[in-house]
């Protein structure tokens, strides 16, 4: 017949176990406040474009309490700052293996594009826009928007602009991707009237200048084209802009 401890010891023991399991908790959850500091500290030195900072607190956090999505997008995003657009993949997989929604959907579908994967872009995309509680619908929009225009796919890349503004009409972007768009499916009339848009209320909007004035140019019209690139280097506070367009107004008058 086996023996039993006695009564005692293994109140004991029962007590010593539970003193344990609590204090193992105790220090779980201290390392993932500490992991949360550690992100937002990171998450503030990506906003302020401190590279260094954001990641040696990332990297930080990732280490304490390893994959975090919220975490592995945010080092996902800053390497793409770093322009290791590979680095940037392999931690939006990570972030998506491990449980992330939407918005890293969204963010892999930019990075796709970026790396001209359009139709891998176009399926990230989708895959964002699934959850309709994602808030940033129209930037969902503009990234399948661009994936499609990417392939050509004219218009199906206006429907998906065009969407994009109806969740944000205050989109700029969308709205210069749509007169991109335009322009590119041999539409410069619908492009011009939105570049000019855009120019109205944002005249040192370098790139819808840019477009307006190849639209311009398409249509044989040097003089307007010129005179655009004039009323921009008045306005811009850009050196460099200036140079841009006053070199751009010399080729346009060499147009035949």
């Amino acid at each position: 017949m086996r023996s039993h401890p006695p009564i005692l010891l293994t109140i004991a023991l029962l007590l010593t176990l539970s003193a344990c399991a609590t204090n193992n908790a105790k220090e779980v959850e201290r390392q993932h406040k500490l992991a949360s500091l550690h992100y937002q500290i990171g998450v503030d030195a990506l906003g302020k474009n401190m590279l260094p900072k954001a990641f040696e607190e990332l990297m930080e956090s990732d280490s304490m309490v390893p994959d975090q999505p919220a975490v592995l997008d945010a080092l996902a995003y800053a390497w793409l700052l770093r322009g290791d657009l590979k680095k940037s993949e392999t931690f939006y997989l990570r972030a998506l293996r491990n449980g992330a929604g939407a918005a890293t959907q969204n963010n892999y579908a930019n990075l796709l594009n970026r790396m001209l994967r359009y139709p891998e872009a176009e399926k990230a995309a989708r895959a964002s826009l699934n959850d309709p509680r994602y808030p940033n619908q129209d930037l969902a929009f503009i990234n399948l928007g661009n994936a499609l225009a990417g392939q050509k796919k004219y218009t199906a890349a206006i429907q998906a602009f065009q969407q994009a503004r109806t969740f944000n009409p205050d989109n700029t972007l969308a709205v210069l991707r749509l007169a991109d768009t335009y322009a590119l499916s041999g539409k410069p009339l619908q492009a011009q009237v939105l570049y000019e848009s855009i120019i109205s209320s944002q005249p040192q909007n370098r790139a819808a200048v840019e477009g307006l004035v190849r639209v311009l140019i398409q249509q044989q019209r040097p003089n307007a084209a010129r005179n655009a690139l004039s009323a921009f280097s008045r306005v811009t506070s850009s050196d460099t802009d200036r140079a841009w367009a006053i070199s751009t107004m010399e080729k346009a008058g060499q147009q035949p």
